[in-house]
C-alpha cells in the first residue's frame, strides 16, 4: 500500500534517528494519510480518496472543483 496523498502528492521521506551519542540509524517519516469520502457536486456522488490532513484543509479552502476533474 502506498503512502501517497492524492492532492498534495506527499510521500514518505527518509532521514536518521540520532541517539545521545550521535549515532545515526535510518528511519522513515510517514505523512499523515487518511481515508476520506468527499462529496463531488459535479458528479453528484462521493469519492473515496487517500488524502493528507493538509490536503483536507486545502479542499476545505478551495473546494473540490479544482482537484476532481
Amino acid at each position: 500500500m502506498s503512502k501517497l496523498c492524492y492532492i498534495t502528492k506527499k510521500k514518505p521521506i527518509f532521514g536518521n534517528n540520532r541517539s545521545h551519542s550521535l549515532n545515526a540509524t535510518k528511519r522513515k517519516f510517514l505523512p499523515n494519510i487518511q481515508y476520506k469520502k468527499i462529496w463531488v457536486s459535479e458528479k453528484k456522488r462521493f469519492i473515496k480518496v487517500k488524502i493528507s490532513t493538509k490536503g483536507i484543509k486545502t479542499i476545505d479552502k478551495f473546494g473540490t472543483k479544482k482537484f476532481f476533474k
